[in-house]
């Protein structure tokens, strides 16, 4: 490990990212960036020739060098950041709340849900000037409406949406996400809102959509049903879009969703298939060379195909300096094919190291590449099928160690089953993956045989049945993990030091390693000692239902006016967060509360409000209770008036007024989002 710190590239990658984190916290001008990087590269020069001439001036040329890739960092985010290009739709003038004219260029389909069809769709026009953006489209479906295409143009009238930050304590943060695509508005429509025109610019990525829609449609001919071939389709094509929810969960439980994602595995698998294709061609003079540009073509064509999505970008981007490595004669610079990569994707799109894919992607590989031959000499099976088997195992376990943290971090689960599915599936995969070029190759030419198509139907339904039956097995899934991002950076520390130990049997590394075990146990005792001294009332927002909480150490108490459990997806990530154990519900009406000496008052569609021997500091409305607001706020003098989801937003606009004129402060959970009262 301490010799792989002094790699050049991994320095590089690690500075940049720096700077790309300084960016995204900090607003920095790219003239003024672009100012200093002028100044860092005088300064790199004049150091260089001074530590030609004096050894120890050498530190001062290393250290600039650095600054100046952390500013390299800062230079690349600020000059990629939409909103610093002077043609960006955010830098016209027009009005966000009333209709404008906006021509649209459809970039990308997205999962569509029950109620509307959704794009990522690129600005080209707005109210007739040409400008530039990306936008989130959503289309309100009709039996009549046919999903839309990449690269279909649409003229359509609309208002612009500012995208909803999460209304609830813990929510996912959607609106975070979709910046980070440097999407940072929505356009709801319906179908009679846009008008598809005809758009003569084609893109590689609408060249690449309509071969996928040939093979999905001769594909459907040779008598593929829904689910194989939505498989069929995230396995080869790159895309996730029509995979049904619990088919996806199931993959997910399972520990195999990687399956699911064209990403490393797949390329890597792809990469042996061609070169053992291309081996003929060693005969040729420089042969070795056309083979690798063979290659290199091949898969860059495969990743057009997948629809250049960011996984497979960055797989191929990571396996391309592989093959030009191995080309070099260097198969022992794995790291540095590694972070030379992971150094020119950051550079082109920084915007990657914020991506969940992205950093489970390259931990995976890292891990497998420095631990996997640590684990596998534990072991050294006498037989060739046992150790396939054997290493096998050792890659799968080195790669759930490396994501398996990062994975409970994001997604609080951790799948106790993944051996076993990854070791029925990885032996197999590239069998399927080959079969599966042989079917779509033959199904565009109509020459598909009958008897192909069912046996290669029967193997993904079977991979399906096989997934969903281990993804099931609940008992052996940990759920409701919660970990703090601290605690993650010492978990990640911890593995690392123990892997150096296991090997030098240092002692002082071992030291090292019982105080990185003391730290997280330590930051594990605050935050539950936080948690447990904190109390808290919550008024959640839920459209048309209303829901308060109240938390004292890990217990909590909801009301509800409607059925809810903990598995309603505001409860289970509040619950996840505080870390609360014991949960009562209940829907039987409760007018009064106090909360570390504040009285709370609960007036619902019964309209009950006057009780003399209370004095409420806070009323919450809800089930829009037909109630006179100035009399209610002439009885209690109320310091404060919160109105939740549940009430008709005709109500709440007029109590909002009423308070206003009344200088009672107004609480809506429909603008502001959830209500939370700490005794802290």
């Amino acid at each position: 490990m301490l010799k792989l710190l002094k790699f050049v590239p991994l320095q590089l990658v690690f500075f940049l990212i720096v700077g790309i984190l300084l960016s995204n916290y900090f607003v920095f001008p790219p003239e003024i960036l672009f100012k200093i990087l002028f100044g860092l590269i005088l300064l790199i020069v004049f150091f260089y020739f001074i530590s030609n001439k004096q050894s120890n001036n050498s530190f001062h040329f290393n250290l600039m060098a650095y600054v100046f890739v952390m500013v390299i960092g800062m230079v690349s985010f600020s000059s990629q950041t939409a909103f610093n290009y002077k043609n960006h739709y955010a830098n016209f003038e027009f009005k966000k709340d009333s209709l404008n004219e906006f021509k649209v260029i459809v970039a990308k389909i997205l999962k569509a849900n029950n109620y509307n069809f959704k794009y990522e769709v690129d600005l080209e026009q707005l109210n007739g000037g040409k400008t530039k953006g990306k936008l989130l489209l959503s289309i309100q479906k009709d039996s009549l409406l046919d999903e839309l295409e990449i690269d279909d143009a649409l003229f359509l009238k609309s208002n612009l949406e500012e995208i909803n930050k999460p209304k609830n304590p813990s929510e996912f943060n959607y609106k975070k996400y979709l910046e980070n695509q440097q999407i940072y508005h929505q356009i709801r429509i319906s179908k009679k809102d846009f008008l598809k025109i005809e758009n003569s610019n084609k893109t590689l990525k609408g060249l690449a959509f309509q071969i996928r829609k040939r093979i999905n449609t001769s594909l459907k001919i040779a008598g593929f049903n829904s689910n194989e071939l939505a498989v069929i389709n995230a396995l080869l094509l790159g895309q996730r879009q029509t995979i049904d929810d619990d088919l996806l969960e199931n993959y997910v439980n399972a520990g195999a969703i990687h399956i699911l994602a064209v990403s490393g595995l797949h390329i890597g698998i792809i990469l042996i298939i061609l070169q053992f294709l291309l081996r003929p061609l060693r005969m040729l003079p420089k042969g070795k060379f056309i083979i690798t540009i063979v290659s290199l073509i091949m898969l860059w064509l495969y990743a057009v195909l997948a629809g250049l999505s960011p996984s497979i970008v960055r797989a191929v981007t990571m396996f391309s300096a592989l093959v030009i490595g191995l080309a070099l004669n260097k198969p022992s610079n794995v790291y540095n094919s590694l972070f030379i990569s992971m150094l020119i994707l950051l550079l082109i799109h920084p915007f990657y190291i914020f991506e969940v894919g992205f950093q489970l992607s390259y931990l995976a590989v890292f891990f497998i590449v420095w631990l996997q031959p640590k684990i596998s000499t534990l072991w050294k099976p006498k037989y060739k099928i046992v150790n396939y088997f054997w290493q096998l195992f050792t890659v799968s376990l080195a790669a759930q160690i490396g994501v398996g943290v990062l994975s409970m971090y994001y997604f609080h689960q951790f799948p106790g089953l993944f051996f076993i599915s990854n070791l029925i599936i990885i032996p197999v995969l590239g069998l399927i993956l080959l079969c599966g070029i042989v079917v779509i190759v033959l199904s565009l030419f109509d020459v598909l045989p009958s008897f192909l198509a069912e046996s290669y139907m029967f193997i993904i339904k079977k991979m399906n049945h096989f997934v969903s039956f281990v993804g099931q097995q609940e008992s052996f899934i940990a759920e409701n993990i919660s970990i703090s991002f601290i605690q993650l950076l010492f978990i990640y520390a911890a593995i690392i030091v123990f892997v150096i130990w296991l090997q030098t049997k240092k002692y002082y590394q071992f030291i090292v390693f019982l105080s990185v075990l003391l730290i997280i146990f330590s930051i594990n005792i605050y935050n539950k000692y936080v948690l447990e001294t904190t109390s808290q009332f919550v008024v959640f927002q839920k459209n048309a239902q209303s829901l308060i909480g109240f938390k004292k150490s890990d217990s909590a108490q909801f009301y509800t006016s409607n059925n809810i459990n903990i598995s309603d997806y505001v409860l289970k990530n509040y619950l996840l967060n505080e870390r609360i154990k014991n949960v009562e519900i209940n829907e039987e009406k409760e007018y009064f509360f106090n909360f570390e000496g504040a009285q709370i008052l609960i007036i619902n569609e019964n309209g009950l409000y006057k009780f003399n021997s209370i004095k409420p500091t806070i009323i919450v409305l809800q089930n829009s209770p037909k109630i006179n607001i100035e009399r209610v706020l002439q009885f209690h003098n109320p310091k404060l008036v919160i109105v939740d989801g549940s009430n008709y937003k005709s109500f709440v606009e007029r109590w909002s007024k009423t308070c206003l004129k009344a200088k009672t402060p107004f609480y809506s959970t429909l603008q502001k989002g959830a209500y939370i009262l700490k005794n802290d």
